[in-house]
């Protein structure tokens, strides 16, 4: 009787190698699910650290910013005075009515001339400074320090003490007598000077915030350039216009910015200086305008609408000039 032994028949390495393949693809799918385990919890614990973080800014953003304009946005569409009620839809015959309005028009105009004014001042003045300033040594560094004190001061501490150095009997008209001036300026006084002393005292006070942008972009120009120039035959003037005046493009353009948006909402300076006077409105500005009709007049409704154009109004110019700037930074 013969007994068969059964054996197990030899695969080949074709056979063996097709039963490896799906075996292979199920090993990387685990490996590539494993692998994209942690970087989703990574990602995860990412975004919640961010938001624990972002969350207390964007409440106060929220709470101070976004809330108060949509606020305000809804005043403006009605008549809302608190002493008069009750408060009537108007749509947009608020915003209609500041075309004809010949007081916000003033007070528009003002806000121009001011904005302008300012802008040009401080960054000029602000550039011959930082150019000067511009060195090594314990005297620049104070000097420095004592052109941005009045940046960090309150608006109305530094119009507080400008007054009493510009009023008919303050300190500068004092100092003129004493040389020979038998009849000087009214500078807070006399209409047609009123408002240019106001927005000198705003552009003195912004003037140190530009020192310190400007100063900025200057140590940021690398010396070779200067020197390279120089080598070509480039004086102190072909210098400034070919190297340092294009280096200076993003400095430019922040110090441009933030100074007609300091010079649109100007508030303080001509609250405690003039008053709005003298005379009607001599140096009534948009914000100042703003306060008198919603808290002198109650018209808080209309009041509103005059906020709303003018944050439209900056809006828009700030954009316009942070556009025109960004350009010029490419060209250079």
């Amino acid at each position: 009787m013969r007994i068969r032994t059964l054996t197990r028949p030899e695969r080949s390495p074709a056979t063996d190698g097709e039963a490896d393949v799906p075996q292979e693809r199920r090993s990387r799918t685990v490996a590539k699910r494993s692998s994209q385990r942690p970087q989703r919890a990574r990602s995860r614990h990412g975004a919640s650290r961010f938001a624990v973080f972002a969350a207390p800014g964007l409440l106060v953003y929220l709470a101070l910013v976004l809330v108060p304009i949509g606020i305000t946005t809804g005043y403006s569409l009605t008549n809302k005075n608190p002493f008069n009620p009750p408060t009537r839809w108007v749509g947009l015959d608020n915003l209609t009515s500041l075309a004809s309005d010949d007081e916000f028009l003033k007070a528009l105009g003002n806000t121009v001339l001011v904005t302008v004014i300012v802008t040009l001042v401080t960054n000029a003045g602000g550039l011959a400074i930082a150019m000067l300033l511009d060195r090594r040594g314990w005297l620049y560094n104070v000097l420095r320090s004592v052109f941005f004190v009045p940046v960090v001061l309150s608006a109305v501490v530094v119009s507080v003490i400008w007054q009493a150095i510009l009023v008919d009997d303050g300190l500068l008209n004092s100092m003129l007598r004493e040389v020979g001036v038998s009849d000087p300026p009214g500078w807070l006084s006399d209409p047609s000077l009123a408002l240019y002393t106001v927005s000198w005292v705003i552009a003195w006070q912004g003037l140190g915030f530009c020192v310190v942008i400007y100063l900025a972009g200057l140590q940021g120009i690398p010396q070779e350039l200067h020197e390279a120039a120089a080598i070509d035959g480039c004086g102190p003037v072909m210098r400034f216009r070919h190297v340092t005046w294009p280096m200076l493009a993003p400095a430019v353009t922040i110090n441009t910015v933030m100074s007609l948006i300091g010079g649109f909402k100007a508030y303080d300076q001509v609250q405690v200086l003039t008053n709005g006077g003298p005379g009607p409105g001599t140096t009534s500005t948009l914000a100042f305008q703003v306060v008198q009709t919603a808290f002198n007049g109650n018209h808080v409704g209309y009041a509103s609408a005059m906020a709303v154009a003018m944050l439209v109004l900056v809006a828009a110019v700030s954009v316009i000039a942070l556009g025109l700037l960004q350009k010029r930074e490419v060209s250079s």
